[in-house]
This record gives C-alpha cells, sequence and structure tokens, in this order.
C-alpha cells in the first residue's frame, strides 16, 4: 500500500478518538450516582428523612466541630443557604461520628446555624455517601435525587451558587 492510499486512516483514528472521549464523557455524566436514602437525625430530634427531602435540592455537607476548615467555610455556607433558601435549597450538615455530640449542639446553637444539623453518632451517613473521611465534605443533589457535584474541601462559592442557581430554577 503507498502512503497516499492510506492517508485515510489517521482522521478516521482521529474521529474514533474523539468519539469516544466524547461517549466516556456523556456516560459520565448520564451515570450520575443517585444519593443514599438516609434518615438523619436531627440535633433537635427530628427525623429528616428521604421522603422530606425528595424533588428539593439538597446540600448534604460532612463537617467536623474540630475541623479549621469546616469552622472556617460555615459562615459562607450559612450565606450560600440563606440565599438560597427561598428557592427551595434544603441543607443538611452533618457531624462526623467522632465529634462530640455536646460541641456540636454548642457550635450550632452559638452560632445560630439556620439550616438541620444532624449527627452521625455511627458512621453510617459517611459510610453511606463513600465512606467521607475527609472534612469537608460537601454534596449537591438534584431534585431527581441524584449527585451533582461532590467537594471535597472548602467549595469554589461562585462556581456553587451557578449550581444552586441552575438546579433551582428546573
Amino acid at each position: 500500500m503507498s502512503t497516499s492510499s492510506r492517508a485515510w486512516i489517521k482522521p478516521v483514528i482521529a474521529a474514533v478518538v474523539i468519539a469516544a472521549v466524547g461517549f466516556g464523557a456523556y456516560a459520565a455524566v448520564a451515570k450520575r450516582e443517585v444519593a443514599p436514602q438516609l434518615t438523619f437525625l436531627s440535633i433537635k430530634g427530628d427525623k429528616i428523612t428521604p421522603e422530606s427531602l425528595k424533588g428539593k435540592v439538597v446540600m448534604v455537607n460532612f463537617w467536623a466541630t474540630s475541623c479549621t476548615t469546616c469552622v472556617g467555610e460555615m459562615p459562607k455556607m450559612v450565606e450560600t443557604y440563606n440565599k438560597f433558601k427561598d428557592q427551595g435549597l434544603e441543607f443538611v450538615a452533618v457531624a462526623m461520628n467522632y465529634d462530640p455530640p455536646n460541641y456540636v449542639v454548642n457550635y450550632a446553637e452559638t452560632r445560630q446555624l439556620p439550616f438541620k444539623v444532624a449527627l452521625d453518632v455511627d458512621g453510617s451517613a459517611a459510610k453511606a455517601y463513600g465512606n467521607v473521611a475527609m472534612t469537608p465534605t460537601t454534596f449537591v443533589i438534584g431534585k431527581d435525587g441524584k449527585i451533582l457535584k461532590r467537594y471535597l474541601g472548602e467549595p469554589d462559592f461562585p462556581a456553587l451558587h451557578q449550581l444552586l442557581a441552575d438546579s433551582l430554577k428546573g
């Protein structure tokens, strides 16, 4: 075969590679994970059930009072919640199982956290969300119950706000 008769090979290979990459990206988006169907117990003794969160955009934030980054981002989480709560945002701050419950209650009360605060006493919530070990870890869950985004560490708040604004519209 001459070089000119093989000239079509590179464009075909390129097209196949581009198609494969595109399909991979599509599959990654299409296969969004469904959020675990958990019932959280709030520090006030209320049950936060999957049914009460169904059809809503929800942020689940795993944190600890001993986590400097968590404490540092909490005022921004409060601002985020206050900005979007009237549009239907639900927020559950889940304290890690190693966080003493009395510390969590004290923190939530003294800072007047406006959203639901839950205790993960046995670590089952962290396990259900993919063995969350590092804090803060925040999940944004769409109205369809699927995880839209997972943030490890403090989120990029402008990008988070855009994601929430877009998710709450639809």
